[in-house]
């Protein structure tokens, strides 16, 4: 697949097949992701990759409950009622979590984790896997109980949680407004 067509049909996947990928097909999407830039080639990044169903179930049930308790986001309300089902799987039920995770207070390490994340999902599209960020379950990995969960020390931060395994149906295209261009000559 050439890049464009890789960006252009780049989705975000809610709907996984139960198959996950392999070891070696998980490790070739982070060797992408760290081939991203990083400020003065620092490479804070860290992977931490979970494939444990019963963790999965853990850490969306979790993270469901300290969103709709504590409510750390400014999002549309049925976003919050969606967290309130309980049949409702913050990962889509993904084989798969890669937690892309950086040094708190690092230079640029927001910047640079985006930065895998999108190398990684690029990667994925490419061979015909698909993968969702889930910001949902963000604020709760950035808790004591939710980095305990996976396993980061108190001065790591988990920037970029991607949900990533086999499409299980395409998804539909979705619509972008034009860019907003200030040209300045």
């Amino acid at each position: 697949m050439e890049t464009e067509d890789a960006i252009r049909t780049r989705q975000s996947i809610r709907d996984f097949a139960a198959d996950g990928l392999s070891r070696k097909e998980i490790e070739g999407l982070i060797d992408l992701a760290i081939a991203a830039p990083s400020a003065a080639n620092r490479q804070f990044w860290s992977f931490c990759v979970v494939t444990n169903r019963g963790l999965l179930d853990q850490i969306s049930e979790a993270a469901k409950a300290y969103m709709t308790r504590c409510r750390p986001l400014d999002l549309p309300e049925q976003l919050y009622e969606k967290l309130a089902d309980p049949e409702f799987h913050v990962f889509y039920r993904a084989p798969a979590l890669i937690i892309i995770s950086a040094r708190k207070n690092a230079p640029w390490a927001a910047e640079e984790c985006a930065l895998a994340a999108e190398n990684l999902m690029l990667g994925a599209v490419a061979q015909g896997f698909g993968s969702c960020w889930i910001g949902l379950c963000q604020p709760f990995l950035g808790t004591s109980e939710g980095r305990a969960l996976i396993g980061l020390g108190d001065d790591e931060a988990p920037l970029a949680p991607i949900a990533i395994g086999r499409p299980a149906s395409p998804a539909a295209p979705v619509p972008r407004k034009p860019a907003q261009i200030r040209w300045l000559s």
